[in-house]
């Protein structure tokens, strides 16, 4: 993960060696050389994720002169939207979300929580899914994703009654994920109490450009609006489908994901397909990329 970025670009050296230092250890040696059980926990794989994708930023910043007209992150990624837009210091950023990886795992003793992503089922249908199955236990929405896939989040048990009841309901799959806990849902509580002291003391500034966050699927420009959207966002579902059709009310005409991966980019498809997208996380991405928008003059927005 960041490897050929820090290979080929100082400034995303720079971004790792500023991670490293801000948490003491050598989270880029983790990146790139593992041991793989010890970078998929999550206290880790937050910061880690959260490293690569300002630094992948920093380099479409330094290379092509892209600067977004306005921002937005899937659930951790809304924190690397945040210091992209100026509004959190990447190295408060860093601490703050190992410290909120560690508290999420915690919230919830492992197996007793679970996550699934129900796939051709509308939210509607799903929130039915959700009350018929909770009995008693918490199960709810956790992920918006797309018209094609949500994902709930509660006590293992309702979960896995969710599955077979949204299946019998109609839908074309349902996916238990490999998650360590049941994350977007009211389980998280606890780790929105720990944290919250810690978001309390980070001085948040106001932004640089527009967010349209998480939790509401709104916009906002202000310090304080961004320090309570990071508060409300662990324990509630992430209205990713929402924000994307709210960006694209505000006359977003193009999409680059920034960080590992492209699974934003293909939610973007199932959205709204006729909007280009691409995305950069390594050097081939990045020269795509580039190419790609030296070739218009459309607006960009991006997704950490």
């Amino acid at each position: 993960m960041g490897r050929d970025l820090w290979d080929h670009f100082a400034v995303a050296r720079q971004t790792l060696e500023e991670a490293d230092e801000a948490l003491g250890f050598s989270l880029s040696r983790l990146c790139f050389d593992g041991p793989a059980e010890q970078l998929q926990l999550t206290a880790n794989t937050q910061p880690a994720i959260l490293a690569c994708s300002v630094a992948a930023y920093r380099v479409l910043l330094q290379e092509g002169g892209v600067a977004p007209a306005c921002v937005a992150g899937h659930s951790l990624g809304e924190y690397s939207a945040l210091v992209a837009a100026g509004s959190l210091p990447f190295a408060e950023a860093l601490r703050v979300v190992r410290h909120r990886g560690q508290y999420m795992q915690e919230a919830v003793p492992v197996g007793v929580g679970a996550m699934a992503a129900l796939l051709g089922s509308g939210l509607d249908q799903v929130e039915q899914v959700c009350r018929q199955a909770a009995h008693g236990e918490v199960l709810a929405p956790a992920n918006v994703n797309s018209p094609e896939q949500i994902v709930v989040a509660g006590h293992a048990g309702a979960v896995s009654r969710a599955m077979e009841a949204a299946l019998a309901a109609g839908a074309k799959r349902a996916v238990l994920l490999p998650v360590s806990a049941p994350f977007h849902c009211s389980l998280m509580r606890p780790a929105q109490q720990r944290l919250a002291p810690e978001l309390q003391a980070v001085a948040f500034a106001d932004l640089a450009f527009p967010l349209v966050n998480n939790v509401r699927a709104e916009v906002i420009e202000t310090g304080g609006q961004a320090r309570q959207g990071l508060m409300d966002q662990i324990p509630s579902p992430v209205l990713w489908e929402p924000s994307i059709r709210k960006l694209l009310s505000l006359g977003v005409e193009r999409f680059v994901e920034v960080g590992p991966g492209r699974v934003l980019t293909g939610l973007l498809r199932q959205i709204e397909r006729s909007a280009p997208a691409s995305n950069v996380e390594d050097c081939k991405s990045l020269e795509k990329t580039l190419a790609a928008l030296g070739a218009s003059n459309d607006s960009e927005t991006r997704s950490p």
